[in-house]
């Protein structure tokens, strides 16, 4: 089995900024406050949470699973 990343370079979909994040490692996160601009990001429809949206990688519980059923979507 592959190791569970657990930081993601979250990548504000508004102004660009990207910034290093520590990801929960049992369930999704569904809000994230761009720390630059202030935008409230939300998953695009479709994935379970907004590192699986605008995240380098996804959360871990899509990591583990392949799929968002741990993450209750």
């Amino acid at each position: 089995m592959a190791e569970i990343i657990t930081k993601s370079q979250l990548k504000c979909p508004e102004c660009g900024h990207t910034e290093l994040i520590e990801m929960p490692t049992n369930s999704c996160q569904w809000f994230s406050e761009c720390t630059f601009c202030k935008a409230l990001l939300k998953p695009i429809k479709g994935d379970c949470c907004v590192f699986c949206s605008y995240g380098s990688v996804p959360c871990p519980p899509v990591q583990e699973d392949g799929s968002c059923s741990s993450c209750g979507d």
